[in-house]
């Protein structure tokens, strides 16, 4: 049963409505908080997957020279270097790439300034390795011991005194050599715990490690980097391989281990230590501009710069995510948008929230929506 929403009058903390600022003057028809409307449901891009499956995915626009770019870098197996504005869509165009060609669910590396190669290739928990093979020996040596006390507790009485005597010498004297032996027996009934449990890849790991198709890898804000990130990173693009030196130093007997993968419980198999490409991944790389990014690493990427949209290109964004309907309630909105993103930093789905709230009933004026959802980015908020 959902509770009842309480009333909110004088008396309650905050008390008093919105707008004629009357104490206990009701809620507006489409508020949900202090309101009389249900919970809302989210707009087309603020889904998630499970939900996203039910309906249909709002497109992803682009011109057809930006397209052939994206194809460019599809042949000749090379980064996608995606630049722009932020709220261009560059993260969007990795999950359009894989939603389109049935790659399936991106990998994503979100970078930030102490993000390190390491961090997108592997991460081995030694602790927890080392905390389960303690458990199992001394699981081994608890059972080891309930086996001796049930042979050594009932037998026939010894004949006096000597008898015992004799008994305890012997045990004495064959404790020390049975010490080494009986530690030896608990590790083998104890093996070591499989490392490859302990074991996951990284995004970036995962990427070179699929086996049957490739994958999508989208490495976010790579501009935040540290300065040598993009350097080591193209290393391991241009040789499509690693080595993970835990697996490496393993006997012969063990080449072959069954690791854990990024974002589930599958596994890749790694032989000899070493992570090999058989599949080269689609790579998504964006950056917003904040940093300069070395010669030899832009050589190795295919560019593309996605430019702001123009007013048609934001009359097909509107169409596409909330139908041909919100075109008529969307042109003051879009006037404002393409007015205001000349001088300011703005996302379009700024706008595309601006025009949901509006046709959800939002009863607030252009420079309402304007002040509650569009915001520019590039502001410092207040301290």
């Amino acid at each position: 049963m959902v509770p009842s929403r309480p009333s909110v009058g004088a008396g309650s903390p905050g008390g008093g409505a919105a707008g004629d600022g009357a104490a206990g003057a009701p809620g507006e028809a489409w508020w949900a908080f202090r309101g009389p409307a249900a919970l809302p449901e989210p707009p087309p891009w603020r889904r998630f997957a499970t939900s996203r499956n039910a309906g249909s995915t709002p497109p992803y626009l682009m011109g057809r020279d930006e397209i052939a770019i994206v194809n460019a870098a599809l042949h000749l197996h090379r980064p996608l270097l995606v630049t722009g504005r932020p709220g261009t869509g560059k993260s969007e165009l990795a999950h359009a790439i894989a939603r389109e060609l049935g790659l399936g669910p991106v990998l994503r590396w979100s970078v930030n300034s102490r993000a390190t190669l390491a961090d997108a290739l592997y991460r081995y928990d030694a602790v927890g390795r080392l905390r389960e093979a303690s458990l199992r020996r001394e699981r081994a040596m608890g059972a080891a011991a309930a086996r001796g006390s049930i042979r050594g507790g009932a037998g026939p009485r010894g004949k006096g005194t000597g008898a015992r005597a004799l008994r305890s010498a012997r045990g004495s004297a064959h404790g020390a050599l049975h010490a080494g032996r009986r530690a030896s027996g608990y590790r083998a009934a104890a093996p070591e715990p499989d490392i490859g449990q302990y074991l996951r890849l990284g995004p970036l790991g995962t990427a070179l490690a699929a086996a049957h198709r490739p994958r999508v890898l989208l490495i976010d804000e790579l501009d935040k980097a540290d300065i040598d990130l993009p350097n080591d990173l193209l290393v391991v693009l241009e040789e499509g391989e690693f080595e993970i030196p835990e697996l490496a130093r393993l006997p012969e007997q063990q080449r072959d281990v069954d690791v854990l993968v990024s974002g589930g419980r599958e596994r890749a198999r790694v032989r000899r230590g070493v992570v090999a490409c058989t599949h080269f991944p689609v790579v998504v790389m964006t950056s917003n501009g904040e940093r300069d990014f070395p010669p030899a690493f832009l050589r190795r990427c295919v560019r593309l710069d996605l430019p702001d949209p123009d007013a048609d290109r934001l009359r097909d964004i509107v169409r596409g995510s909330l139908g041909e309907a919100a075109l008529a309630k969307a042109e003051d909105l879009i006037d404002a948008f393409l007015r205001r993103s000349a001088t300011e930093t703005l996302a379009t789905d700024q706008l595309l929230a601006a025009v949901h709230l509006r046709l959800a009933g939002a009863d607030m004026s252009r420079d309402q929506l304007l002040a509650a959802v569009m915001h520019r980015l590039d502001e410092t908020l207040p301290t």
